[in-house]
């Protein structure tokens, strides 16, 4: 189970993004949706030069499985 319905239909780095702030209006708020919000700018700002297709479809899946777990736990 995803986080949220629209997980299926993350393909870009930008739509990643967008998903992922949009995971973590559903945290409470405060300081763990603080935390996780600098974790995804951070993580973005990383891998900002990465231009292997096959790898970033990788860092999308990984990343969408992380915030499920984040969503769960």
């Amino acid at each position: 189970m995803s986080p949220l319905p629209e997980a299926e239909l993350v393909r870009s780095s930008v739509q990643l993004y967008r998903y992922l702030l949009r995971c973590c209006r559903r945290l409470p708020p405060g300081p763990i949706q603080q935390h996780y919000r600098h974790a995804i700018r951070q993580s973005f700002k990383v891998h900002a030069d990465e231009d292997d297709p096959e790898r970033i479809q990788q860092i999308i899946k990984r990343a969408i499985e992380d915030a499920d777990w984040v969503m769960n736990k």
